[in-house]
């Protein structure tokens, strides 16, 4: 099998790698020049590849995704697929599928999880569209996924636009679970009893019920740099989690675990909270209470 992938970054190149790796063959493009192409446009890309043809495309979501799917649109023909396995929001999938359905193109959503790690240990692969589509391309699925069982590393979610939506929730609890970790390790580090920090939770790697893959990442954090001295407490986030909450308020579900995971990382990008000043300001205001003056 040979397959075009646009996108060649952290997770795009080493994807590419496993993909060869597993014995498919993977014409590559990037406009970076650092990324190593194999091609040096999404033209040529389609015209090496041998019909049906099958694209791969894991770029930024947004526009960056808009223009790589307009621009495939020109050059595929029916019988093609475009497998979208970058972080879109998952209402954008039924519009990029609708736009190339009148020319017979296929469309399917691929959430992707596993990071600059799946190289080594594969992909968590979460696929919407149709059936026959997906067993398609089950043999790039299968090359990228865990080695074991098909189920515990993949999944076809459902309809166009489930791969995103499951990982959308996938992330919003991925957020909520590294921010129990976060605040356990504050606490930790700040109370005098507790001698060894990065050896309690090495610890709990193995028998406790808290044990995972995002407890293992933190224990090799805190290895590299026992008390985080050399990072800034300044946390972005990449959509999923505000999608993740907006979808539980159009749905009515309460997320308040997720919701203030998500709202800790506004905070943190302060160096100092208007919200928080308006609050002594007001205890000022009506008890009297003393304030800090600002340097």
């Amino acid at each position: 099998m040979k397959i075009g992938l646009i996108g060649l970054g952290k997770m795009g190149g080493n994807m590419r790698q496993r993909l060869r790796n597993k014995g498919i063959e993977v014409v590559g493009y990037a406009r970076s020049a650092e990324s190593n192409p194999d091609v040096d446009s999404i033209k040529a890309l389609v015209e090496a590849l041998p019909t049906p043809r099958i694209v791969w495309v894991m770029v930024p979501h947004g526009k960056p995704t808009d223009a790589v799917i307009d621009e495939l649109e020109q050059y595929l023909d029916a019988g093609d697929l475009i497998i979208e396995g970058g972080n879109s929001r998952f209402s954008d999938d039924a519009r990029h599928a609708a736009q190339i359905a009148d020319k017979g193109i296929g469309y399917l959503d691929c959430g992707v999880s596993g990071g600059v790690w799946g190289l080594e240990n594969g992909y968590g692969l979460m696929v919407g569209g149709d059936a026959a589509l997906v067993e398609k391309a089950m043999p790039i699925f299968d090359a990228l996924r865990p080695e074991g069982n098909r189920e515990e590393g993949f999944v076809h979610v459902g309809d166009v636009g489930a791969g995103h939506y499951a990982k959308m929730v996938h992330n919003g609890i991925e957020y909520g679970m590294m921010q129990a970790f976060a605040e356990g390790y504050e606490l930790l580090e700040k109370k005098d009893i507790i001698k060894d920090v990065h050896g309690t939770f090495a610890a709990w790697q193995r028998g406790t019920v808290v044990r995972s893959w995002l407890l293992d990442l933190l224990v090799i954090a805190l290895e590299e740099d026992p008390h985080l001295s050399n990072i800034r407490g300044y946390v972005e986030d990449s959509g999923e989690g505000r999608w993740t909450v907006e979808e539980g308020i159009a749905n009515s579900v309460p997320m308040p675990v997720i919701t203030a995971s998500l709202f800790t990382r506004f905070a943190s990008r302060q160096d100092d909270s208007p919200a928080m000043k308006a609050v002594a300001a007001l205890r000022n205001q009506f008890g009297g209470h003393a304030v800090k003056k600002a340097e």
